[in-house]
């Protein structure tokens, strides 16, 4: 009887996670953007607040160009965080394009690392299961995604700051501003 009982309490606990709320609101706003259908812009327009509420943006646009952040002014921080927004949200209009009866379950408590959080998803459907793994942070009382897993290891911001800092040596914030700008016309 207790292992009956514990199912449905683990499901509570988890449930009311902070963490793993990001992550659920997260997931059905992708599901979302799949069942919408439409154009590119259509998906995006539904995608946008979704990825704005869950990720901390500002924070990953910084650690995914490291160390010549700092050399940034103000005014280039926040050119390089606009343009790594719109990209994120074309990629994710993009990646999450069409619907075939696709799911996106959290498969268990979020994990303490640090003073970051771990939230572990399967993405499952038509011959499709792909894990998606989430970090977050507390940001302003909120807990954000600041990195997503893929395949249990894949890194995006990992992947980010490799593709980024040829760009930034190369040409500085400006570079960068348009190289995010070409990602996000050209999500795919």
């Amino acid at each position: 009887m207790g292992g009956a009982l514990a199912a449905p309490q683990i499901a509570l606990a988890q449930a009311a996670d902070p963490a793993v709320q990001t992550v659920e609101v997260l997931d059905n706003g992708l599901i979302a953007t799949m069942k919408a259908g439409g154009g590119q812009a259509a998906r995006a327009r539904v995608i946008a607040p979704v990825v704005e509420r869950a990720f901390d943006i500002p924070l990953m646009a910084r650690l995914s160009v490291g160390l010549p952040w700092t050399s940034f002014s103000p005014a280039e921080q926040s050119g390089v965080t606009g343009a790594f927004r719109a990209m994120m949200v074309a990629q994710y209009a993009a990646n999450f394009d069409n619907y075939s009866g696709e799911k996106i379950t959290v498969t268990g408590p979020a994990e303490m690392r640090g003073g970051d959080k771990f939230v572990k998803t399967m993405l499952t459907g038509k011959g499709v299961s792909e894990a998606i793994n989430y970090r977050l942070r507390e940001s302003g009382g909120q807990w954000k995604v600041i990195d997503v897993y893929y395949r249990n290891a894949i890194s995006q911001l990992a992947t980010r700051r490799s593709d980024f800092a040829a760009v930034v040596t190369k040409g500085g914030a400006q570079a960068l501003i348009a190289h995010l700008n070409r990602l996000a016309a050209n999500p795919k």
